[in-house]
């Protein structure tokens, strides 16, 4: 049981890297890959909404600021990663 948990959050970890890398170009994917973004996108939309207004985003320079919510979703994986 806890091997399928560690897949399945390693799993959810390389999904939220590629949504974060892949969601400026959505709209220019196609078949699968499409597919794929789509569900990851439905599973980290609802969350990365809830989590941005708990954690405001953080000013890194002049007019530059970080979005917090998916470094603070990344570290609840891999905090859940390690205690299962």
């Amino acid at each position: 049981m806890n091997l399928i948990l560690h897949i399945l959050i390693n799993i959810l970890i390389v999904g939220l890297f590629l949504y974060s890398k892949l969601l400026p170009y959505k709209d220019r994917l196609g078949g699968q890959f499409k597919s794929a973004f789509d569900f990851f996108s439905s599973l980290f939309t609802p969350i990365l909404n809830g989590l941005k207004s708990a954690f405001k985003p953080f000013e890194v320079g002049q007019g530059l600021s970080v979005d917090m919510s998916q470094i603070v979703l990344l570290i609840i994986l891999l905090l859940l990663n390690r205690l299962f």
